[in-house]
């Protein structure tokens, strides 16, 4: 299988690099995370003249119909720079909305234009307070009938729940999944917004009867959302991988200029050996995501989730040993906020528990109907 990228894709992956070394180096950064509102309209303005948000839309809502590997490209960039705009958060909602139009859905494919455009952002609203890491443990209920229906129940940890004009919401109706759209300036919808560590912003959504549209419905509920969250795991795989390979060359650096009996710490043999293993740890973590990109679109649920659910969990592994190396290979300026390292690491450990950690992705491959375990 060949993994090399397209011209096109270097191409794009350049203009991105550029854009993002020269307008969003670390110090640009931290102001936008030290800013009231968390993100920078002049950033988004930007990625939808560069075609960031309509590369994932389909042609057909006047995007790029960009692909998996498309994605890996953009995601490993923003995950090198740690950039803090709702990318993933609207891209996961881009995928929910073109699952949705292709069921003929009509209000998902006027804001997927929207979204290609630039004008609107979007945010699936996975977790609930009570359910760790089971999605389907959902306590979030709906009520109506056709396509308008009202819900009642609790979101949390809604990755720039409060920066988003619609939130995608799974909820149950008579016992079943179905997944749903909401406005932000609906009714009866209350935000409570904070900071995670690693410098993004999070919200929890309460909602009380408020309105809400039907995307999928009881038929295909479940089997839609769990596509979605497989989408977003994937995304998380792929801009880890930038995480991986930014630390791995800032601690590559740092140990060329650090000091030690007379010599740069980076001659030390043994220091060379955990660099190496760093660099080993990236690469089968890249191996793997590439293989979960070239699985994502496979019609078989199960395919595609052992693909997705192997990729978290390898990467999972090399996020925290990577992370863990980088830090004490820089000494204490490895957590201090003045170096980018500590920001990385941060962002890695929130990756590495976002939607499913090492062990329940384990857990996950290890139940599905094509795990088999021979005795001899």
């Amino acid at each position: 299988m060949d993994f090399t990228f397209s011209d096109e894709q270097q191409q794009f992956r350049d203009a991105l690099r550029r854009y993002l070394d020269n307008e969003y180096a670390f110090d640009a950064r931290q102001k936008v995370v030290a800013s009231q509102a968390g993100v920078d309209e002049k950033h988004w303005r930007a990625f939808a003249e560069l075609g960031l948000l309509a590369l994932p839309v389909p042609e057909a809502q006047g995007g790029f119909d960009g692909g998996p590997f498309d994605m890996l490209v953009v995601m490993q960039e923003l995950g090198r720079a740690l950039v803090v705009e709702p990318y993933w958060a609207t891209a996961v909602g881009i995928e929910a909305l073109r699952l949705a139009a292709l069921k003929g859905s009509a209000i998902a494919g006027d804001l997927l234009e929207q979204a290609g455009r630039g004008e609107i952002r979007l945010s699936v609203a996975f977790h609930e307070p009570h359910a760790r890491y089971d999605l389907f443990d959902l306590r979030t209920t709906a009520s109506g009938d056709g396509e308008r229906f009202t819900l009642t129940g609790t979101k949390s940890m809604v990755q720039h729940g409060a920066q988003a004009d619609y939130w995608i919401v799974p909820a149950r109706v008579e016992g079943e999944v179905a997944v749903f759209i909401v406005a932000n300036d609906a009714a009866k919808a209350g935000i409570t917004e904070y900071r995670t560590i690693d410098g993004q912003r999070a919200a929890t959504l309460t909602f009380d009867e408020t309105p809400a549209t039907r995307l999928a419905g009881r038929d295909t509920g479940a089997a839609t959302f769990e596509r979605i969250a497989d989408y977003a795991t994937f995304l998380l795989c792929a801009e880890t991988l930038g995480v991986l390979d930014a630390l791995n060359r800032a601690t590559v650096d740092y140990t060329k200029e650090r000091q030690q009996f007379g010599m740069p710490i980076a001659r030390f043999q043994a220091l060379q050996h955990r660099m190496v293993d760093m660099l080993i740890h990236a690469e089968q973590a890249r191996s793997i995501a590439y293989l979960a990109a070239a699985r994502y679109a496979s019609d078989d649920a199960v395919i595609r989730a052992q693909a997705i659910s192997a990729a978290k969990a390898r990467v999972g592994q090399a996020a925290r040993f990577v992370g863990q190396q980088a830090v004490q290979l820089h000494g204490g300026m490895g957590m201090t906020n003045e170096l980018p390292a500590a920001h990385w690491f941060k962002r890695l450990s929130i990756i590495e528990t976002t939607l499913g950690d090492v062990d329940h992705h384990l857990a996950r491959f290890a139940a599905l109907p094509a795990f088999f375990v021979t005795e001899n």
